[in-house]
């Protein structure tokens, strides 16, 4: 495939903005990786290396580290924000402070913020001035970084309010490796890239305690129907949930030993306490913050969330994960064509 080449810069050398780093250079562009911590830029461009992050994988050579924000940025309009959640306001900030030129940003990130309710895309708009934000698109999808950084298969979605600058995305990644579908439905993808996180800790709760894959399976397909319901209510179309930002998301992270949310309520499961568990995973797990988060948006919006208001009593009440899944299992029978069934307008989607 042909690539215009561009000159894009990635904020956030952790695990997934190093492989989106590859697969830019890759497609021929010179990228600017900036991360926080000037060990980690030297070995980049010394080494050729990320090794906390990516282990055992040699970096292309037109991958430059940048410790300085504003040198990164020079002269660049289009940037890649692969940072946590809780760090998009704090990077977007410093940004705004010397950024003279319009950007179109694309963000990679995947989580709810706690207390305001917004989707990253909503927190970056009100971060960045109306003038330094030329597009604003999202990148989610089912993608280990370690299997994107082996040039293993892959598929994402890329999302905007304006689907031109989207199918731009689209050309700037996609290649034989990194396939890229277009979905104009931004709420949907933004939602299911975050909730997956929550049903992903549980998971891992329910394969710690020693569940098979009976359990596993009800709880993706269960969890599917929680972040369905949620994402409706809050204008995302129901059909991007049975899309790659929805179940094929939610399939692998939780079932790969490669997700760090697994990993954690793998380690819940076993025992371990939240703090033990956050501090031996050396990487953000998402999905606790965005477990309080859609505890929160389920109060807001008034939908039922059983298993997420088990997970939130896990990380935050103290409820042993055993007793949280004893507990979902005893709850009140229903039918399970209620939940399937989601509201498009007045009709249901079976009569679409």
């Amino acid at each position: 495939m042909q690539h215009k080449q561009e000159r894009v810069a990635v904020i956030g050398a952790g695990s997934w903005g190093t492989a989106l780093s590859i697969v830019l250079a890759d497609n021929g562009h010179e990228v600017r990786l900036w991360g926080h911590k000037q060990a980690q830029i030297d070995e980049i461009n010394e080494k050729h290396t990320n090794e906390k992050y990516l282990p055992n994988i040699i970096l292309p050579k037109n991958i430059k580290g940048f410790f300085s924000l504003e040198e990164a940025l020079n002269e660049i309009n289009i940037i890649v924000i692969a940072v946590p959640t809780k760090a998009i306001r704090e990077v977007i900030g410093k940004i705004r402070e010397f950024q003279k030129t319009p950007l179109t940003i694309v963000h990679v990130s995947k989580g709810i913020e706690p207390d305001t309710l917004l989707r990253i895309s909503e927190m970056i708009e009100e971060e960045m001035p109306k003038e330094l934000l030329k597009d604003l698109i999202v990148l989610s999808g089912p993608s280990h970084a370690e299997e994107v950084s082996l040039r293993h298969p892959t598929t994402v979605t890329v999302s905007s309010k304006n689907m031109v600058a989207a199918e731009k995305i689209q050309d700037l990644f996609i290649n034989q490796h990194f396939r890229v579908y277009t979905n104009p439905d931004l709420i949907g993808v933004e939602i299911g890239g975050a909730l997956k996180n929550i049903i992903a800790l549980a998971a891992g709760v329910s394969d710690g305690i020693g569940y098979g894959d009976n359990a596993k399976a009800a709880l993706i397909t269960r969890g599917l129907a929680e972040i369905s319901r949620l994402g409706t209510k809050m204008g995302a179309n129901p059909l991007t949930f049975a899309g790659l930002a929805g179940i094929g998301d939610l399939i692998v992270t939780c079932t790969s030993v490669h997700s760090r949310n697994w990993r954690a309520g793998n380690l819940l499961g076993k025992g371990h306490s939240l703090d033990d568990v956050l501090n031996s995973m050396g990487m953000v797990v998402e999905g606790v913050r965005t477990t309080k988060a859609a505890h929160q948006l389920a109060k807001k919006y008034n939908v039922t969330m059983p298993i997420t208001n088990a997970l939130y009593d896990v990380l935050f009440n103290n409820v042993k994960g055993k007793d949280a899944v004893d507990s979902l299992m005893a709850r009140v029978k229903t039918h399970e064509m209620e939940d399937l069934t989601n509201i498009v307008d007045g009709r249901t989607l079976l009569e679409k």
